[in-house]
């Protein structure tokens, strides 16, 4: 029986990447000159340190962009509350989410049963596993999903005849 697995993950070497793109970028730029700015990436995890709220603003928009160039969708980025640090400094953390949360797998679920499809969904963890007779269906399956307008991106991986 044909399956594929439904997942949503981010390739965290590339996120390295892009952190160091990013480092890169803010030690050659003039508005930054002086300042005491910088991102780190640990566990999933981005820690953006900025001087004001402008630069870290600004910091947000070159973390967008260099994300994006390295095939990490912006609806992965989990923005978390900006908080005061030492001095005037001010420090924000981004999740970058991996895998399907409990709600989603369950919403994408039941509106796969409420379209009549002709596949079996089953949730694994964090992620969705899609079987069906017939290919056709499959690809149905995943044009549905791709429809479906959800805020995080979705993957769809082991294509199995």
């Amino acid at each position: 029986m044909p399956s594929f697995d439904v997942v949503s993950e981010a390739d965290l070497a590339e996120v390295d990447n892009g952190v160091a793109n990013v480092m890169r970028e803010i030690s050659v730029r003039y508005d930054f000159k002086g300042s005491q700015s910088r991102l780190e990436h640990k566990d999933g995890v981005l820690t953006i340190h900025a001087d004001d709220e402008l630069k870290l603003k600004q910091m947000q928009e070159i973390i967008r962009g260099q994300m994006h160039k390295r095939g990490i969708e912006p609806g992965m980025l989990d923005e978390q509350k900006v908080e005061p640090a030492s001095g005037m400094s001010v420090r924000q953390n981004i999740i970058i989410k991996q895998g399907l949360d409990r709600d989603l797998a369950k919403k994408i679920v039941k509106e796969i049963k409420a379209a009549k499809l002709k596949v079996q969904v089953a949730i694994q963890g964090e992620e969705l596993r899609v079987s069906g007779k017939k290919r056709d269906d499959l690809q149905s399956a995943i044009a549905f999903m791709k429809d479906m307008g959800l805020d995080q991106p979705l993957q769809f991986k082991n294509m199995r005849d």
